[in-house]
């Protein structure tokens, strides 16, 4: 694809490596500096309009008692929701989303 359509087609997802599996959870300031540093790498290295608008998610156990406050982050633009997602309170992190930003 050409870097004109990234936005609409890439998705960059992160979760710390010591997160997986584990229900552990970045704290907001340490996904949004991650995530601040892949957008400043696609910056530097594709395009900055690419880095501007590529989508990058948070998958470090997003839940909703967390899913505000990490979505509240500027570089942070989703998640990658795991078994949350099977739980009647994954509307909670839709919801939380849907106020943040």
């Amino acid at each position: 694809s050409t870097q004109s359509t990234w936005g609409e087609k890439v998705v960059i997802a992160y979760e710390p490596v010591w997160a997986i599996g584990t229900g552990r959870t970045a704290t907001p300031e340490q996904a949004q500096e991650v995530h601040k540093g892949i957008r400043q790498w696609l910056s530097e290295n594709v395009a900055k309009p690419v880095a501007d608008s590529v989508r990058i998610v948070y998958g470090g156990s997003a839940n909703e008692k967390n899913a505000a406050d990490l979505y509240a982050q500027p570089d942070i633009n989703g998640f990658l929701v795991g078994g949350a997602s099977l739980k009647p309170t994954f509307v909670d992190i839709l919801q939380a989303c849907n106020r943040s930003k």
